[in-house]
């Protein structure tokens, strides 16, 4: 009671009791998730069911919808199930039996459907009222000895019923069709697998209960074991075997599925590609549309059309657009954008023992079925043992009644109350003696008691054979296997539900450059970059670069020519490269973007320069100072919006040259127009840093930098675009070693101090 509250004087009828709010919904709220977790998201580990599966499964058990039987209303099935077991909407029924006959999402059904249950296409199924179900062999299997007391019932919601806790599970349910839910606080998401597989992975582990994961994966396709995943949609995993291991070493993971495909010849030279598999889950219609909408957006430049040629079996037709397109290539590029590639999560959190939420490993999850058999097989053993010693009791006073029959006629038929007499007389029990009061006359013949004698010695037989068998831990892990095996062969390779349909390869490798160019329509574009940092892609390659219009007070800082498939790399003076894809450039309309949109450069740095990248290129960087060094081009890529951090330089000093590298020497003039030359080799090759000293400054920074062979001469090009050439000779005086002051520039150099 809260603070300062009075107990009520007496009962006005109100019955308002005070509650602290937070513990309420604290208590509440915990309430709500456990139920959920508990009654609807996930699957018990024994039998792979969550409670609206199971309660379908034993309602169609009660309407005795046997596979060898006809087939109901999917509607009385959903209102039997919705009446006595679960009190939810008919819809959420309907479409968890739906999802259970459908051989695309179920990889062994348990429901037989009859009428249109849907399609991979994502179209929904008839209302219940049309479609017609029944069970299939695995559902029979997992019932199998429900009424031999093998497992626990429980009230139903009204407790006017009973329904069973768990199901019997003589098939690897929860592993074989997979489950997927979301909780609060959890989810599960475990694929189908193969039952064949399963099965064999269990013997191993009734043989040798200390087996590691490892030795329950499979290491060749033959000996029988877990490979992976095996969807009824079939498809290729593309994981690594130790991807696939560790995934199930810990019970989480995923799994790259993509399309089967294959290429198809369609004579004189030219060729499509089949699909004739698709990931799991993945809506066949919503897919080809996706894949015909980056062909209009032209982010598919190799491909022509696709077209969908299915019928029962799936057949998505793609067409390239030239016959000379790499196959390979052009679906790789479809991997990438379409869900012709998509990834399923493994996270085998299920019920364990049906009480406890856990993450469990593939052999746990493994073992803790194989105990939910032997624990059945020993239930239905004693069940089948009282049985038994009613019968033989009963048998027992037959033949004591067929040893005395004159006498016992002669009681039924003078006394008052026979049964009390033949008790007292002959010593039975009141089974037996109500056995032999609800005895037929017919049943008096002669030969009865041989068939009597018979039947008490088979029994009798029987009762020691379990007796045996519930004493013997060994006995009852024989009886296991067999069991095992029977559903191993039922469900093996060689039958047309047992085959694996889903494959394993290693994804094809291919250079990212040549996936990128697949993705991007290759056109030709001149990239212009403004004095200010505004970026933009004109269409073609222009030769006038005086028509460009920029915003007022900007210019034009550089142009050059390039195609949509080109990366661009762009220098700063903060000594960072950003790379930037020519497609992704804005069209050449308006003025473009400015440069800090499309990557996070700082404040103060500006453009030194930008060009298309070649890997095969070494660059020259060269700062303000003096400084420079070589480096690869391939070194400079950056693949995030941060860039790469390749010059280090610290203000006031500043990147202000990049320059390819072309010869065997380097001329550097500083601000002071003084010039030196040195070999080429005297300049380190680096990937980052700050370089080494080129040229010695008292008051002065460097101007410009150039590499060249000197077996050509050094040129220039002043103002009036005059070249001059200066030779080996005629540099006599410039040529020194590296980190010289240099001399002041030769005559006829230009006056902005640069080479033009």
């Amino acid at each position: 009671m809260g603070k300062g509250q009075k107990p009520p004087e007496f009962d006005n009828g109100d019955n308002i009791e005070p509650v602290d709010l937070k513990k309420a919904l604290e208590e509440r709220y915990l309430a709500y998730a456990l139920s959920t977790i508990m009654h609807r998201a996930l699957p018990d580990v024994r039998d792979g069911l969550k409670p609206v599966h199971r309660r379908i499964m034993h309602a169609m058990r009660l309407l005795r919808l046997n596979p060898d039987q006809g087939f109901a209303k999917c509607a009385r099935i959903v209102g039997e199930v919705m009446g006595k077991f679960h009190p939810h909407g008919d819809q959420a029924i309907y479409d968890a039996l739906v999802r259970l006959a459908q051989d695309f999402s179920s990889r062994y059904p348990l429901v037989d459907g009859q009428g249109n249950f849907g399609n991979i296409d994502g179209d929904a199924p008839a209302a219940m009222r049309y479609t017609e179900a029944r069970m299939t062999e695995v559902a029979t299997d997992l019932l199998e000895g429900i009424t031999e007391d093998a497992v626990d019932f429980r009230p139903t919601y009204n407790e006017e019923d009973e329904e069973p806790a768990v199901l019997p599970g003589a098939f690897p349910n929860l592993l074989a069709n997979g489950s997927s839910g979301i909780a609060v606080g959890m989810a599960t998401s475990i694929p189908p697998h193969n039952a064949a597989e399963l099965c064999t992975a269990a013997l191993l582990l009734i043989d040798d209960p200390k087996a590691p994961v490892e030795a329950l994966m499979s290491k060749d396709d033959e000996d029988g074991l877990v490979q992976g995943p095996d969807f009824p949609t079939g498809g290729v995993v593309v994981d690594s075997r130790e991807t696939i291991l560790e995934a199930y070493r810990t019970g989480r993971g995923s799994f790259r599925v993509r399309a089967r495909w294959e290429k198809e010849d369609q004579g004189r030279g030219t060729w499509v590609a089949v699909v004739t598999e698709i990931p799991y889950q993945v809506q066949k219609s919503r897919l080809i549309e996706k894949i015909a909408e980056l062909v209009v957006a032209r982010k598919l430049p190799l491909l022509e059309d696709v077209r969908d040629e299915s019928a029962e079996d799936v057949r998505i037709v793609l067409t390239p657009k030239s016959r000379t397109v790499d196959p390979a290539l052009m679906m790789e590029s479809l991997f990438k954008l379409t869900d012709l590639e998509s990834r399923i999560s493994l996270n085998m959190n299920v019920l364990s023992r049906g009480k406890v939420p856990n993450i469990l490993s593939l052999k746990s999850a493994l073992q803790e079925w194989l105990e939910h058999r032997k624990e059945v097989l020993v239930r239905r053993s004693r069940h089948r043992l009282a049985e038994i010693e009613r019968r033989l009791e009963i048998l027992a006073g037959y033949l004591i009644a067929y040893l005395n029959i004159d006498e016992v006629i002669k009681i039924i038929r003078e006394e008052d109350e026979p049964k009390k007499v033949m008790m007292e007389r002959f010593s039975l029990t009141d089974n037996q003696a109500e056995a032999i009061l609800n005895m037929r006359l017919r049943a008096l013949r002669k030969l009865e008691e041989i068939e009597i004698r018979k039947e008490f010695d088979g029994l009798t037989e029987e009762k020691k054979q379990i007796e045996g068998l519930l004493a013997s831990n060994a006995k009852q892990w024989k009886t296991i296997r067999w069991e095992v095996e029977q559903v191993r062969k039922k469900f093996g390779p060689d039958t047309e539900l047992g085959r694996r349909r889903t494959a394993f390869a290693d994804a094809p490798e291919h250079d990212d450059a040549d996936i990128h160019h697949a993705m991007v329509e290759k056109e030709p574009v001149t990239v212009v970059v403004s004095e200010k940092g505004w970026l933009r892609a004109m269409k073609g390659h222009l030769t006038d670069f005086s028509v460009l219009a920029f915003k007022e007070g900007d210019g034009l800082k550089l142009a050059f020519h390039a195609q949509t498939t080109d990366k661009i790399l762009v220098f700063t003076t903060g000594g960072k490269f950003y790379t930037i894809g020519a497609d992704r450039l804005p069209g050449g309309r308006g003025h473009g973007e400015p440069i800090r949109i499309m990557v996070d450069m700082e404040n103060d740095q500006d453009i030194v320069t930008a060009f298309v990248h070649a890997p095969g290129r070494k660059l020259l960087l060269a700062s303000h100072d003096g400084n420079g060094f070589i480096v690869p081009e391939a070194e400079v890529v950056a693949n995030t919006r941060k860039g790469k951090q390749v010059m280090n330089v610290r203000a006031p000093d500043e990147a202000v040259r990049c320059v390819f590298v072309a010869g065997d020497h380097v001329a550097v003039v500083g601000d002071n127009r003084k010039m030196v030359v040195f070999p080429l080799a005297e300049v380190p090759e680096m990937t980052r840093g700050k370089g080494v000293r080129l040229q010695k400054y008292k008051d002065g920074r460097l101007l410009d930098i150039k590499t060249f062979e000197m077996s050509a001469g050094l040129s220039w090009q002043d103002s009036a675009d005059r070249t001059f050439v200066k030779s080996r000779e005629e540099l006599t005086e410039w040529i020194s070693a590296r980190a010289a002051a240099g001399r002041l520039v030769p005559k006829g150099f230009p006056r902005t101090g640069k080479f033009g």
